[in-house]
């Protein structure tokens, strides 16, 4: 027993270290045949505000089951011959897909939401999530969520509050992108649901379109905007490797693509409604970590902002969770940039565009005024909550009309001071040319960014309401991003 207690004691370290991590997401790494993949579509403001003609609600999803069957067959002398194979058993029909405003679904869409795209685009959203719904533990989940958002503005248009107030149209042109009135329509959805290819193993299904109305992809892509999102993985084996494109136009300049790992119920991050997704643990800073993989083939040019990681939550400025009144409620974002083209808008010239202070993995706090000790290479920019009411002067605040309520946004760059969370420290890393698998310590990381809190008050529970990676294409026409994801979980450490 004497001989045994060293290596017990050894054993039961490694246990410690390595045995109590476990999946915050229903798909772990997505590695799972019976795939559940769903879309959603905002404007600048995170809603629907019109729905494109003959498209539904900006709502769709593509979730299955694998099923084994016998395939009798003949064979070249006529007999018989019987073989194993699978089956997709999809859990959402085209109809359900094409669910919008003035379509009624007794017990489904309320007589409150029938002719309003807002609350509609809400509620098909819960419907399709409880067709796609897996029971699990210690929450059923529904889907990974593809999100496009179009960042065009019409300010005309008394569409989006500001900081979650409403306000009555303002003409303030050349702040935002747009070309007139429409310039905030959804986009066209078109989905190749999931399939089973002639080799029989391998399955591949899409989602893509365009917001030019009316635009026809074989004359090419030239002067259109353009997105597409293509699943494929070959049955019992590997996982699924999600292939994105996203393409600008000059009506379209700024447009935003994205794969979330979403809460399975309540808020997620920039959305003020109840949301369905595939965490059905949220995680918690400092106890959570991200796994993935990576492929950037284009990267989008000079003002493609891609987010190696972002992840959204919502809390108050006093520290309370955040509770639907989105005059108070404020979403916080942190967001790791690897393009190698982005500005240094924080230096030493410029503290407004910094956070307050950095906090160092051993607990060390600089001031953004120590030029020797900050580090302003490692972000790119800070702006603090446009309804924060005790804010350090010099600051920046937010844009107030992109969310439904003010929002806090922290925005980093390769830097070795988040080498030792296993972020990239040099520019470049990750990058096109360069595909990588992350071991992420995000839940290190995010436990000591600066975020704004009313002096005095309790800190804020950091929970984390979504995660998730694409880019953001900032006003630039004909740019083009593609990129990879796999092997996408978030583990609770």
């Amino acid at each position: 027993m004497k001989q045994l207690a060293p290596i017990l004691a050894v054993v039961n370290l490694i246990l410690l270290v390595h045995g109590d991590e476990r999946s915050a997401v229903g798909d772990p790494g997505m590695k799972r045949d019976g795939l559940r993949v769903a879309f959603e579509a905002w404007n600048f403001c995170n809603e629907v505000g019109f729905e494109a003609p003959h498209m539904g609600s900006p709502r769709a999803a593509d979730c299955f089951d694998l099923s084994s069957k016998c395939i009798k067959a003949y064979t070249e002398d006529q007999s018989n011959k019987t073989t194993s194979g699978s089956s997709l058993v999809h859990k959402v029909s085209d109809s359900d897909n094409e669910l919008g405003i003035g379509k009624p679904k007794p017990g489904i869409i309320s007589e409150s939401a029938l002719h309003n795209p807002d609350l509609y685009a809400v509620e098909k959203e819960l419907y399709l999530g409880s067709l796609c719904q897996v029971s699990d533990k210690p929450n059923p989940w529904s889907f990974w969520m593809v999100m496009l958002k179009n960042g065009n503005y019409d300010t005309k248009s008394a569409l989006c509050p500001k900081n979650g107030k409403k306000i009555p149209p303002f003409n303030q042109p050349g702040l935002f992108p747009c070309f007139g009135s429409g310039c905030m329509n959804q986009p066209t959805l078109n989905h190749g649901k999931t399939e089973l290819q002639r080799d029989g193993q391998t399955m591949k299904g899409w989602f893509n379109g365009t917001y030019e109305q009316g635009a026809d992809f074989g004359n090419g892509l030239d002067g259109i905007s353009y997105y597409e999102v293509v699943w494929e993985k070959r049955v019992g084996v590997g996982g699924w490797v999600f292939k994105h494109k996203l393409k600008t136009s000059a009506k379209y300049p700024w447009l935003m693509l994205y794969l979330r790992a979403d809460a399975t119920k309540g808020f997620s991050g920039g959305y003020h409604y109840d949301t369905r997704g595939m965490l059905k643990t949220l995680p918690e800073s400092p106890n959570f970590k991200v796994r993935l993989t990576l492929n950037v083939k284009q990267g989008g040019g000079a003002k493609s902002q891609f987010y190696l990681l972002d992840i959204g939550s919502c809390w108050k400025n006093n520290g309370k969770p955040c509770d639907g009144d989105v005059t108070t409620d404020v979403t916080r974002y942190s967001e790791m940039i690897i393009n190698p083209e982005t500005p240094l808008w924080c230096n030493p010239k410029s503290l407004h565009n910094c956070p307050p202070y950095h906090t160092f993995r051993n607990g060390t706090r600089v001031h953004r005024t120590d030029h020797r000790s900050f580090p302003y290479e490692a972000y790119h920019v800070y702006c603090a909550p446009g309804n924060a009411e005790h804010l350090e002067l010099p600051v920046g605040t937010c844009d107030a009309y992109s969310n439904p309520q003010a929002q806090e946004i922290l925005q980093l760059l390769p830097h070795p001071v988040w080498g030792e969370y296993g972020y990239p420290t040099r520019l470049g890393d990750g990058w096109v040319g360069d595909p990588r698998t992350w071991d992420l310590d995000v839940g290190g990381l995010s436990s000591r960014l600066f975020f704004y809190q009313d002096p005095g008050t309790i800190p804020a529970r950091r929970i984390w309401t979504s995660v998730d990676v694409g880019t953001e294409i900032y006003k630039e026409d004909e740019a083009i991003a593609e990129w990879d994801l796999s092997d996408f979980d978030v583990l609770i450490t």
